[in-house]
């Protein structure tokens, strides 16, 4: 797996430039992972700041997963940002209001190790709900679930067909 670190201590002051690939070696390597296969890019412009470090990061491209209704390989696009403000030796930050999430590294750490942060952006990302589009999922598997309808009932039997009585035509209860 590629190491998505960077070297905190061995920057130079101003913007550095790393780019990196997570792909299923990457999200491999994290236990319970629920993306089968990646083809991620990442990019990260670094800005060290005497003991601060700016992190602004980029993460376009796509993973496969589980479809929720048919189990079959699911591919979706996954296109987020992120953004870090690094201390090192618990020092406060000037600006801790610009959107930025804050990291603090212990004194002696030397290396900031974005892994976790890439795989945890990237799950945030994608939509809770993962199904293919209207006729994308497999006929077969769909056959086993039967028709079902995914809006509410309707039909007379529901529970709330008789509360439908106490509305009147504007959604109102009647008074």
């Amino acid at each position: 797996m590629q190491p998505f670190v960077i070297p905190v201590s061995g920057l130079t002051q101003g913007c550095t430039r790393f780019d990196w690939c997570a792909d299923r070696a990457f999200f491999g390597s994290f236990e319970h992972s629920e993306i089968l296969s990646a083809r991620l890019d990442v990019g990260v412009q670094v800005e060290k700041t005497g003991r601060e470090t700016l992190v602004d990061g980029t993460i376009e491209g796509t993973v496969t997963v589980v479809c929720d209704r048919c189990l079959e390989d699911l591919e979706l696009p996954v296109q987020t940002r992120f953004l870090l403000r690094v201390t090192q030796g618990g020092a406060p930050a000037a600006d801790e209001t610009d959107g930025r999430e804050t990291v603090r590294l212990p004194e002696e750490e030397d290396e900031l190790d974005l892994s976790q942060v890439v795989y945890d952006y990237v799950n945030i990302a994608l939509p809770l709900r993962r199904v293919h589009p209207e006729g994308g999922c497999n006929p077969q598997v769909l056959k086993y679930l039967g028709d079902r309808n995914e809006a509410a009932p309707e039909a007379a039997d529901s529970p709330f067909a008789a509360l439908k009585s106490l509305l009147n035509d504007n959604n109102n209860v009647k008074r």
